[in-house]
């Protein structure tokens, strides 16, 4: 083997090398976007806390309001239409509580979803690294292999077979 073969098989050897790295680095790319992605669900989930108690706060203001306001028109609080309407109020405060835990969960979960499908796509982006070096150590095998005629490559024969024995360097005008 010649200095050309080295040079092939340096050049297969940093390539190979190259996808390693390559592979590497985006599989923790991915894992840092899963970590993120896990990080936003954790937030999402205060967020929906710290909403609940501010809309808590809210229904306790419109609760007295709404018993001042009744107060004021002379309706006895616990009975009858103020009754009905402190009933309403309730169910609809634990509906909204609901919905606003049930979409944080919603949430919540497409971030853990994320998080995983990064992971996921961290490994194949490893993998692809991985067969990238295979590819890449079977082509610069078989270069080699064709450079050392081991590998039943063309054979050139150093015979000199003369000028012009092919019509080249003739005399267009000359005719055999």
């Amino acid at each position: 083997m010649g200095w050309q073969a080295a040079v092939v098989g340096a050049i297969g050897a940093a390539t190979v090398q190259q996808q390693g790295k390559i592979g590497k680095f985006n599989q923790a790319v991915n894992e840092r976007n899963a970590k993120v992605a896990e990080a936003e669900a954790v937030q999402i989930e205060k967020k929906t806390e710290f909403d609940i108690a501010r809309f808590n706060n809210s229904y306790e203001k419109l609760k007295g309001q709404v018993e001042v306001n009744l107060a004021k028109s002379g309706v006895v609080s616990g009975t009858g239409t103020a009754y009905r309407i402190a009933a309403a109020n309730a169910r609809e405060k634990y509906m909204q509580e609901n919905i606003m835990r049930y979409n944080s969960k919603v949430a919540q979960s497409k971030k853990l979803e994320e998080a995983n499908f990064s992971r996921i796509s961290g490994q194949m982006a490893r993998e692809q690294a991985r067969l990238a070096q295979i590819q890449t150590i079977g082509s610069t095998g078989t270069s080699l292999l064709n450079m050392s005629n081991f590998g039943g490559g063309q054979s050139y024969s150093k015979t000199y077979t003369g000028f012009g024995q092919s019509g080249y360097g003739r005399d267009p005008g000359d005719i055999m």
